[in-house]
């Protein structure tokens, strides 16, 4: 038996993937896992009628929903500049994502006030609002992980380490940053129609 014999390869070629996108990946799993079982509770909850009660959601969440979608817009436009080698521009929109980021967070904060406004409690008389409460919340953790990692992905582009033949950070970013916009997409869906 002939065997043709290759070198060895080098440590660029040592893996078909990039560690920190096989990371993300697996953490995205288990992020998907996680928020599908507690939807799936919030089915199964809903179908026994005791302590459950069907409420309006508040209508800052359709605005945040609007908010998330510009902001990976922008983290898009950030990722063509960068690839362009276009830094400047890739800065503004690093920074538009960062800011629209925040307006969400600031949002939801006002959905849950809309909530208490309506005497709409996480611990109240329905398991219902709890759970709004509990998605929204987690949801809320996962976009504020997303921008701190926007924070290290502006300075590095301020550094001048994000540009066509150094995307990692940037892609990384990016894919984070879509799942949890596409995430709540879902859990805006889901908790309206549900």
């Amino acid at each position: 038996m002939n065997k043709i014999l290759q070198p060895a390869p080098t440590s660029r070629e040592q893996y078909v993937i990039h560690p920190h996108k096989l990371m993300l990946w697996i953490a995205i799993v288990a992020m998907s896992m996680m928020f599908a079982g507690l939807t799936s509770a919030y089915i199964v909850k809903k179908g026994d009628p005791k302590g459950w009660v069907d409420f309006q959601m508040p209508s800052m969440f359709l605005i945040t929903t609007f908010i998330v979608i510009a902001s990976s817009i922008s983290l898009i436009l950030s990722s063509k500049a960068a690839k362009n080698d276009e830094i400047n521009q890739s800065k503004i929109y690093t920074l538009a994502t960062l800011v629209l980021g925040i307006a969400f967070c600031v949002g939801q904060l006002m959905a849950w006030q809309q909530m208490v406004d309506h005497k709409i409690f996480f611990s109240g008389d329905s398991a219902s609002f709890s759970f709004v409460y509990v998605l929204s919340g987690l949801h809320l953790a996962h976009i504020i992980g997303g921008l701190i990692a926007l924070i290290v992905l502006f300075y590095k582009t301020n550094k001048f380490q994000v540009h066509k033949k150094n995307m990692i950070t940037m892609n990384l970013v990016a894919t984070y940053w879509h799942f949890v916009g596409l995430l709540w997409i879902y859990l805006f869906i889901f908790l309206s129609v549900a």
